[in-house]
């Protein structure tokens, strides 16, 4: 960590706070505000951290959005993402060597791939200097943040999490929300999809308690490892050294059999018994919304470790962009090789961040005989993590950069029509809210591959248009159109619910000659002329399977938030909002610095 804080002070990438800030609501949401700033802001250093309730003044710094620019994760990873993609296609499509030359070449290749192994140390390392067991344990002795009002108590956002097989055959890296309950006790949100989740039913099975081994810090390689979506069994820290030419060197845990980095700046360990859940939550997440509160298995703390010169490294979630933009950016490059292992027809793809990546993917394929998008939206969807997806358009080679979202956009409207659209069931994240029940949902796929013929409808202006809405909604109460010049121009509706969105839907038939495809959202927190933060809401909220509709060319689609009128009933969950109160504090501190257009803009 002070190697980092020294390189991006070098760069000039780190803004230093040297105000007195609580971890309570005060740092997290300086972090937040930062992140939305052009380029994703500068990382942050806090150096005068407090909670405020119990007097604590801590003595390490708190360094947030570390991730949160290009230039900053290729500066941490010392390469460009580029280099690590390229290196991982020319190992997948490593032939048998011809000839002399070539043997020596693939020698020396492979003898470099003796360093991307973790290592095993014995002795302790730099992150035992400092130990606490038995009663000694007080999670309350890390500045754990607080990040949002509404949230359950403190969590660790930037953990990372290992774990090992029942058997000890296999280990993984990964970072879940481990919410602080007391001093020695922490929750394990591992979904069920997750590795961890996996071993857990193992031991589950076996009535063994789970050993885990929680790090925080060292080199941010580790964090970024600890999200990587390798194939289940396969060890994260496997990329550490791939990107490195360094292997990582571990050191074996105080109290369990788990080994954990020897230079990270705190280790947390401890047993999970598989026969005790507790209510986790609620909390802000990255999808925008507060995640409900749901039974997961707890951790009960039997040591912490700590070097004696430390940094607490933490992350801030909500709506975006955020930091994971960055870090999913890293991600989608470096892992693309692998996808196309499974689609070798696949381009390229891209996943918005303001979708919450999970919500959106865009896909740039090879179509070559009819139904191929169709075939690769079923791939997709039985693919690790993309599984995840909700909603995927697929275009072919000759459309835009995907990251044009403009002539992207345009593309597909030149060429869409209802039967473009193919709807289906799946599994969904346990962060969606908006579908019926947890965990399966609708999914939707565009195939933007064929061009159709599409007839443009009979444009009216917003005011004209809305005042004719008006006479059939009378709850609407704003409308603006989206990609007037395509084909398929999109009106958005805001209103103020008071029926089922399908009965507005049906209202409009009559103004079909003058619209195309319709989006319906909640007047409140909405606006309809916000294309970003439209995108996050809609993704966000819609189940494809309930909330599509079509007549004729006519498309609807009800991204409002669902109800009773919808015969939903799940808890709908709210959004996460920055508390004014200490937005205002900050201000007479003098370190919010944030313009307040991007505070509209980003509806914070």
């Amino acid at each position: 960590m002070k190697k980092t804080i020294n390189l991006l002070k070098q760069h000039n990438e780190l803004r230093t706070i040297d105000e007195e800030l609580d971890i309570y609501l005060e740092i997290p949401h300086i972090a937040y505000a930062e992140v939305k700033k052009e380029d994703g802001g500068k990382a942050i250093l806090f150096t005068n951290v407090i909670d405020k309730k119990t007097g604590t003044k801590f003595e390490e710094p708190v360094l947030m959005n570390v991730f949160g620019s290009y230039k900053r994760c290729e500066l941490l990873f010392g390469r460009t993402i580029e280099s690590v993609a390229d290196e991982i296609t020319k190992l997948l499509h490593m032939k048998p060597p011809a000839g002399i030359m070539e043997k020596i070449s693939m020698a020396s290749e492979l003898f470099s791939l003796k360093n991307i192994f973790p290592k095993r140390l014995k002795g302790e390392g730099e992150c035992q200097q400092i130990k606490y067991l038995d009663d000694e344990v007080d999670l309350y002795k890390m500045p754990v943040l607080t990040t949002w009002e509404q949230d359950g108590g403190p969590f660790i956002t930037m953990g990372q999490v290992y774990t090992q097989s029942l058997d000890g055959a296999m280990v993984n890296l990964g970072m879940y929300r481990l919410q602080v309950y007391d001093k020695n006790h922490l929750g394990m949100h591992w979904q069920i999809h997750k590795d961890s989740s996996h071993f857990f039913d193992q031991y589950q099975k076996a009535g063994k308690k789970m050993p885990v081994s929680i790090a925080i810090g060292g080199n941010p390689l580790y964090t970024w490892c600890a999200t990587a979506p390798l194939p289940y069994g396969v060890n994260e820290l496997l990329m550490y050294g791939l990107i490195t030419k360094t292997p990582a060197q571990l050191v074996k845990s105080l109290t369990t059999p788990l080994y954990i980095p020897k230079d990270v700046d705190y280790v947390i360990e401890g047993w999970v018994d598989p026969s005790e859940l507790k209510i986790e939550g609620p909390f802000g997440d990255h999808t925008g919304y507060y995640t409900l509160e749901e039974p997961y298995p707890v951790m009960e703390v039997s040591a912490i470790t700590m070097k004696k010169e430390r940094t607490f490294l933490a992350t801030v979630v909500g709506k975006p962009p955020l930091e994971d933009k960055y870090m999913g950016w890293a991600t989608g490059k470096i892992f693309f090789p692998l996808l196309k292992t499974t689609t070798p027809d696949l381009l390229d793809y891209h996943m918005p961040e303001n979708a919450g990546f999970h919500n959106l993917i865009l896909a740039k394929m090879q179509p070559l005989y009819k139904g191929h998008a169709k075939q690769f939206m079923h791939a997709f969807w039985g693919a690790g993590q993309m599984s995840f997806v909700k909603h995927a358009i697929f275009v072919d080679e000759n459309a835009p950069k995907l990251e044009n979202y403009e002539a992207f956009a345009t593309y597909v409207l030149d060429r869409f029509t209802p039967k473009s659209m193919f709807i289906t069931e799946g599994i969904l994240d346990a962060l969606d809210h908006s579908s019926p029940e947890t965990l399966v949902g609708g999914k939707l796929g565009i195939d933007a591959t064929a061009a159709n013929s599409v007839e443009a409808p009979q444009l009216l202006g917003d005011a004209e248009l809305l005042e004719k809405v008006k006479e059939l909604i009378p709850d609407v109460v704003d409308l603006h159109q989206f990609m007037r010049r395509t084909k398929n121009p999109i009106t958005v509706i805001a209103v103020e619910k008071s029926k089922n969105v399908r009965e507005y839907f049906d209202a409009l038939l009559s103004l079909s000659p003058h619209m195309r495809i319709v989006v319906f959202v909640d007047a409140k927190k909405n606006d309809v002329r916000n294309a970003y933060m439209l995108v996050w809401r809609v993704t966000n909220n819609i189940d494809a399977g309930r909330d599509i509709f079509v007549s004729g060319l006519l498309v609807g689609v009800d991204g409002t938030n669902k109800n009773a009128l919808d015969g939903f009933t799940r808890e709908w969950p709210d959004d996460v909002d920055c508390t004014q109160e200490v937005v205002d504090n900050l201000k007479t501190k003098g370190v919010w610095d944030f313009d307040d257009t991007l505070f509209k803009k980003f509806q914070l």
